[in-house]
């Protein structure tokens, strides 16, 4: 297929021109006589490359590449051209991504040789790219939040360390991508990478998966085994059965364990980091949760922010989601536009990262085009939830949360509200609800229920 080209320059003759040398080379050409109608032709189609006049009557070409440009670069290879060009303006146009930039009058000769480097360097740029997305198991964490930056400077620090990680986050804000980020950039990193679902670790015989069999004969070496040297990545953690709690604690203090039905130990070789997006203070508090298991694991522990709390990451997920689903699931690459981004910017985004991948990829496969515009996004985020007033009998629970979150909402509304009818009196509200008071005092610190001074 022929590869697009936009001329952009005010003068007739030079359009007319260079649009009849570069359709006699084969090309797909279109040209533009200024700014508005540039932007008009880069919407209805992304070109492959652009020749972008400098001087031109309503808006110049610097500026209208500085538009499209984005992290550093355009979207598309751009030479610039100019008939009175200075060495600022130059340096103005590669600092902005300019691929190159030739003066006027043109040489013929040039203009074809700049233009055949200039799609074959994007090519090669974009064949580099797509490869490092199939072979890199471990992209970096998308985001130049200050929480983002923060988050991953921890992450690299522990990394050096033998510590117990624990990634504490809501679900959906990328955990295990930070997991294995960890593991990447630790002394591990040839060793294998093992994820435990949360889903297998409920599982009635999740110990003979984790642990390993040696019963009867049979010698199955578990999930601890498999990750031997590297790192072993509990995902949701909570979901351990009791006994399997005490197992894993039992390994984590000595560093050895034994397989289900064997009897002799096993040197515990691998790292452990646990993912979670419950309290676990509140769940050892309740007896959920073993608390010498979960000091353990949080000997680091590190909070991942929801995606809310970092709306100025999400320009550059999209942008990566874009390229990704392009590149794995080979569909059109489309460009979404800043009113697009700005409405998803302002959108709470309960299902965080997660969501927001999923929402990419169904733009690009549902979509036509190669821009998103807002009015789309708006069709594929759906109608805002209403909230449930309060006064009317009802919580205000949002019942789109996952179930444990909404159960944490539940618990808290409930104490707070049989916390009044007691008069503030924990005494009093203790034997209300049915629990131990000093279990009590620690599930109100967890939930985050202020108590009266004297209470």
């Amino acid at each position: 297929m022929a590869h697009f080209i936009l001329v952009v320059d005010d003068e007739p003759d030079i359009r007319s021109l260079v649009q009849e040398i570069l359709a006699d080379e084969g090309y797909g050409v279109e040209s533009a006589p200024d700014a508005a109608a540039a932007r008009q032709a880069v919407r209805a189609r992304r070109p492959d490359l652009v020749l972008l006049d400098v001087w031109m009557p309503d808006t110049d070409g610097i500026t209208l590449l500085r538009e499209w440009s984005q992290n550093g670069r355009p979207p598309m290879p751009v030479v610039m051209m100019s008939g009175h060009g200075t060495i600022e303006t130059a340096v103005e146009a590669t600092r902005l991504g300019a691929w190159d930039f030739i003066e006027k009058p043109i040489s013929l000769a040039k203009l074809l040789l700049t233009v055949e480097r200039a799609l074959e360097a994007s090519r090669l740029r974009q064949e580099n790219e797509g490869l490092k997305r199939r072979v890199s198991e471990v992209p970096e964490p998308v985001g130049t939040s200050r929480a983002m930056q923060a988050l991953r400077a921890q992450i690299e620090r522990a990394a050096q360390t033998e510590a117990g990680v624990l990634l504490e986050g809501e679900p959906g804000t990328g955990k295990q991508v930070l997991a294995r980020y960890l593991h990447e950039r630790s002394p591990r990193r040839e060793a294998p990478f093992v994820v435990v679902s949360g889903g297998a670790l409920s599982k009635p015989d999740a110990a003979r998966d984790v642990f390993g069999v040696e019963e009867g004969g049979e010698l199955r070496y578990g999930l601890l085994e498999q990750a031997s040297g590297g790192t072993l990545y509990l995902d949701e953690v909570t979901m351990l059965s009791t006994e399997l709690q005490a197992r894993l604690a039992a390994a984590l203090a000595t560093r050895r364990f034994s397989r289900v039905g064997g009897h002799e130990n096993v040197e515990l070789g691998a790292r452990i980091v646990a993912g979670t997006s419950r309290d676990l203070v509140g769940e050892s508090a309740d007896g959920r949760f073993d608390e010498t298991l979960y000091y353990q694991l949080k000997v680091v522990p590190l909070r991942v922010p929801a995606l809310r709390e970092r709306p100025e990451d999400i320009p550059e997920l999209v942008r990566y989601f874009a390229g990704h689903f392009a590149d794995r699931d080979q569909l059109p690459y489309r460009r979404f536009t800043v009113a697009a981004q700005n409405r998803m910017r302002q959108y709470p985004w309960p299902g965080n990262v997660r969501e927001l991948s999923n929402l990419v990829q169904r733009l690009l496969i549902l979509g036509q085009g190669d821009e998103v515009d807002q009015p789309e996004v708006e069709q594929a985020l759906g109608p805002a939830r209403p909230e449930k007033p309060r006064g009317d009998g009802t919580l205000p629970i949002d019942l789109g949360l996952p179930l444990r979150e909404a159960r944490e909402a539940f618990e808290r509304e409930y104490l707070v509200h049989q916390l009044k009818l007691a008069g503030g009196s924990v005494g009093k509200l203790a034997k209300a609800v049915g629990l131990e008071r000093t279990h009590l005092y620690r599930k109100l610190r967890a939930l985050g229920v202020e108590l009266k001074d004297g209470d």
